[in-house]
């Protein structure tokens, strides 16, 4: 008879930057490099860019009235602003530009003149069983300008990285109800 599965926990965690994440090429010299992980139940899907919009899509209010405040500022600096970002074609998950699309991992970001981010949602096997997904950022600044962005934003992407997660956690991942 088998053990059974840890209970998954509903709220994430910071964790060390996972090796194994595509974007672990980028960490060297990243202005801000960090990691997110939270538990998926047994039943969560297993398509990861599902997991990724249905974390990403479905932002707390509070998130979205934070990104009102950004646009508001960043556009003063000709920078991008989240609605220029989805008005852009190419394909996305929210205003996050999708690079790449693999089963286990989806490496998204943004490229602009003060700096380049990647955000990884890399799915992964937990030892004992069971699975979680790692949400990754990793920021390389172009300049001054990108430098104090990140510094002024920093707690708040930490915050808001861990909403997304706990949100899509909370919200079953899309599954449908029981």
């Amino acid at each position: 008879m088998s053990s059974p599965l840890p209970s998954p926990s509903l709220r994430s965690r910071h964790i060390a930057l996972p090796a194994e994440a595509r974007v672990a090429p980028l960490y060297a010299g990243a202005f801000l490099a960090d990691a997110f992980a939270i538990d998926l139940p047994p039943d969560a899907p297993r398509d990861t860019l599902a997991l990724a919009r249905f974390a990403l899509e479905n932002q707390a209010p509070w998130v979205d009235r934070l990104m009102g405040v950004r646009d508001s500022a960043v556009k003063l600096f000709g920078l991008k602003t989240s609605g220029a970002l989805r008005a852009d074609t190419s394909p996305r998950v929210a205003f996050f530009r999708i690079y790449e699309t693999h089963d286990d991992e989806v490496v998204l970001g943004e490229d602009d003149r003060h700096l380049d981010f990647r955000l990884s949602m890399l799915q992964r096997p937990v030892p004992g069983g069971g699975r979680e997904v790692v949400a990754t950022t990793v920021v390389h600044c172009h300049n001054r300008l990108g430098r104090n962005y990140i510094r002024l934003i920093a707690p708040f992407h930490r915050m808001v990285a861990r909403s997304a997660l706990d949100r899509a956690s909370k919200g079953g991942w899309g599954r449908p109800p029981q």
